[in-house]
């Protein structure tokens, strides 16, 4: 049996010898105007000898490979809410520097591996004990927490000794900073979302399935929320509250289901639920959550997800209280060949560079 260490942060903030690994914020942000924007931002750490991803096995990437089993991935989105309008950075493999993960605090410093893509510097730096500087193609961002973290399942563990996540977040992250906007810096201010979490398991991609929320509300709770599906263990849920003086609470017994709005990908196919109605008794609350964005589908691989931001209201005691969510849906059913999609990026890549080339004459 393992056993299961408590979470020592800052420490914690940093890499762990195991099989995943994933550091993700997400957040609401505005501008001078009130227009309303929101990000998301992901590093990953992956065992490439345990993880099947296919368009990055060992043999795909030999020179890589032989300096470790890991490799490292970014996926990152900006919502120009007001203008229904997406900027995506996906990148598909991640070089680090010698000194990432080598410092007292969390120190990551990455650039897009992709032959035919920009080489775009991102780092994630730990400035002080949990406050962050993130910075990449769209965003440049501080963000410095105000809350005790949350500790998912109540100690920082999901899941059984043998097949568990560590797992805590960062609920309550005040944000300053930029964000590019159709090649145009614009200063915002927010609040934003962390978790960090790394486990000892393979996913199996397409055969498990998970709905995610991530939920800030006015009156200084947050909540997260998910309904985890696997062919193997079933259906497991799994719901953490904060207040705003840091008490919390967790539950595993919801009523998740979606109400009705959806948005159908042209490119996979797959269907996303973007309105949904979740019903915890215990806790005595009704949150009814629903889309600000719908074109939020990020492409990696043979793998496809919905990630994005959310409006909700929340009964709580028969009160309402407002807030704002994130939503992410992995492994919900879809018809595509990756293959051809990568393809068609790379004559896209292609046909960008020619252009820039001819400018020049």
């Amino acid at each position: 049996m393992n056993t299961i260490k408590h979470i020592k942060l800052p420490k914690d903030n940093g890499p762990h010898d195991f099989v995943v690994e994933w550091w993700y914020f997400n957040g609401h942000l505005k501008d001078k105007l009130g227009k309303e924007y929101s990000f998301m931002n992901c590093f990953f750490k992956v065992d490439i000898t345990k993880v099947n991803l296919v368009h990055l096995a060992p043999h795909l990437i030999e020179d890589i490979f032989k300096k470790g089993v890991y490799v490292h991935f970014a996926h990152s989105v900006v919502t120009d809410i007001s203008n229904n309008k997406t900027y995506k950075e996906i990148q598909n493999l991640s070089l680090i520097t010698e000194d990432s993960f080598k410092k007292d605090l969390l120190y990551i410093n990455y650039k897009n591996a992709h032959i035919l893509g920009e080489e775009l510097n991102g780092t994630i730096v730990e400035i002080a004990p949990n406050d962050f500087h993130i910075k990449n193609k769209n965003i440049d961002l501080i963000l410095c927490s105000n809350k005790k973290p949350l500790l998912e399942g109540g100690h920082g563990y999901v899941g059984t000794p043998e097949n568990g996540s560590y797992y805590y977040s960062f609920t309550d992250l005040s944000v300053t900073g930029s964000i590019n906007i159709n090649g145009a810096d614009v200063e915002v201010e927010g609040k934003a979302w962390m978790d960090h979490q790394w486990a000892n398991t393979t996913y199996k991609g397409k055969s498990d399935r998970w709905t995610w929320f991530s939920f800030q509300l006015e009156n200084g709770t947050e909540i997260m929320c998910v309904e985890y599906d696997s062919p193997t263990i079933g259906t497991d849920i799994l719901i953490d509250i904060i207040d705003k003086d840091g008490n919390q609470k967790q539950y595993n017994k919801a009523k998740i289901k979606s109400t009705g709005k959806y948005w159908r990908s042209k490119r996979t196919k797959t269907k996303y639920p973007l309105s949904w109605q979740i019903e915890i008794k215990e806790a005595d609350m009704i949150i009814k959550t629903k889309a600000l964005a719908k074109e939020q589908e990020m492409i990696f691989g043979q793998i496809n997800y919905w990630e994005g931001p959310m409006d909700v209201i929340v009964e709580i005691k028969g009160k309402k209280v407002k807030g704002k969510s994130y939503m992410e849906l992995v492994g919900y059913p879809s018809d595509y060949n990756y293959l051809l999609l990568e393809g068609e990026e790379i004559e896209k890549g292609i046909l960008k560079r020619v252009k820039k080339i001819f400018k020049k004459f």
